[in-house]
């Protein structure tokens, strides 16, 4: 394995994204939400190591942005990897559609 490490960047809009899900869910259940903001995380740290571990989409748009994707739960988290860099661009419901936001 690859020493080299990849940084994690946050674009604004996702991290408005997560705040979102988690106020939402947190209003019902803060527990479920805390353990949800744990899982995305940890999948998220991952990236750190392991890049192109996202599966690819089958939008074709989005595959020639260089999207990838992490399912976690019922959320979808897009990002793209540049240079030494991963981008986290948005967290969204899985049945949200997502073609426009992007």
């Amino acid at each position: 394995m690859s020493s080299k490490r990849w940084r994690i960047q946050y674009l604004s809009v996702a991290n408005r994204d997560l705040i979102e899900i988690v106020d939402y869910i947190k209003a019902d259940n803060p527990v479920a939400a805390s353990e949800l903001l744990d899982k995305i995380d940890a999948s998220i740290s991952r990236l750190e190591n392991m890049p192109h571990s996202g599966k690819i989409p089958d939008d074709v748009r989005l595959k020639a942005m260089g999207y990838r994707i992490l399912v976690v739960g019922n959320h979808l988290i897009f990002y793209v990897v540049t240079g030494n860099r991963v981008e986290i661009r948005r967290v969204l419901h899985g049945k949200r559609n997502y073609g426009f936001l992007l």
